[in-house]
């Protein structure tokens, strides 16, 4: 694959606020995350404008075109451009036939479960020896959140890394949760790293979507500080995948497949 990763743009903005304390307003300037409409082209069609933030944007790319099955690895792609002055990207697959889903709009907020063209229903449950302990994923958490330097600037981020039960080897920054799943799946196919039999830690809501891009990646353990939904629960059930919510400190909730964590514990 032509070109490195791009960082993009800026990923923060100046916001001048008014800000009340003490009963007096003070006039102030911070940064905030900044929304960036990036649309993609694939082979000159276009393929999915996503709301991201500009920050590992070859990442994000390579991540989506993964997940939804239009490549199988980094030797798909003959070259992906991200702009310097617009939003947008192209991307030149090898195979010029890949047959592309209508062009959507991805938000922030609510994202998009992968949907592979033809390859509708091909989930199996994960195999996986992968054991954890509960003070492992606690270590791992607290790890992810120090290594989150936009998010202690300005906050507003959301933040996922992949990690083994020592260390966190890959970490994505960004307003949409479903983003940073993308950007760490791109970086690994870049860096020729597994997502196989990793754990996958995020402190966003744990929606189906989330779960289904982690059985995809082959990831048997998914944790958060945050709370799961309920086709979350369910689908996490019938994957195989061991679902941790609210990872706060010493506390979290397992939600399914406790068998993978290891000690004192759930039953």
């Amino acid at each position: 694959m032509e070109s490195s990763p791009a960082t993009g743009t800026d990923p923060t903005l100046k916001a001048v606020y008014h800000r009340l304390a003490d009963g007096r307003w003070e006039e102030k300037e911070r940064a905030i995350a900044q929304e960036f409409p990036l649309t993609v082209f694939v082979n000159g069609q276009e393929y999915v404008t996503l709301l991201c933030t500009p920050q590992k944007l070859n990442y994000l790319i390579l991540g989506r075109l993964y997940l939804e099955g239009l490549i199988q690895g980094v030797g798909d792609v003959a070259n992906i451009s991200v702009c310097s002055d617009e939003p947008v990207a192209q991307v030149r697959l090898l195979d010029q036939s890949v047959a592309l889903p209508m062009p959507r709009v991805i938000f922030s907020g609510c994202g998009s479960a992968p949907a592979p063209v033809g390859k509708a229903n091909t989930l199996r449950p994960l195999e996986s020896s992968l054991m954890v302990t509960a003070e492992e994923l606690v270590s791992l958490m607290d790890e992810l959140l120090k290594s989150a330097y936009l998010h202690r600037s300005y906050g507003g981020l959301h933040i996922s890394g992949m990690a083994d039960s020592q260390q966190i080897l890959v970490v994505a920054e960004d307003i949409g949760r479903h983003n940073t799943l993308d950007k760490i799946q791109g970086e690994c196919l870049y860096r020729g790293l597994s997502t196989k039999d990793r754990i996958i830690l995020t402190t966003g809501r744990l929606s189906s979507e989330m779960v289904e891009k982690a059985a995809r990646m082959g990831t048997p353990v998914v944790a958060s500080r945050n709370s799961p939904t309920d086709r979350a629960v369910a689908l996490a059930g019938s994957l195989g995948i061991t679902l941790v919510g609210y990872i706060r400190g010493p506390h979290m909730s397992v939600y399914t497949h406790a068998e993978r964590i290891l000690g004192p514990g759930p039953g």
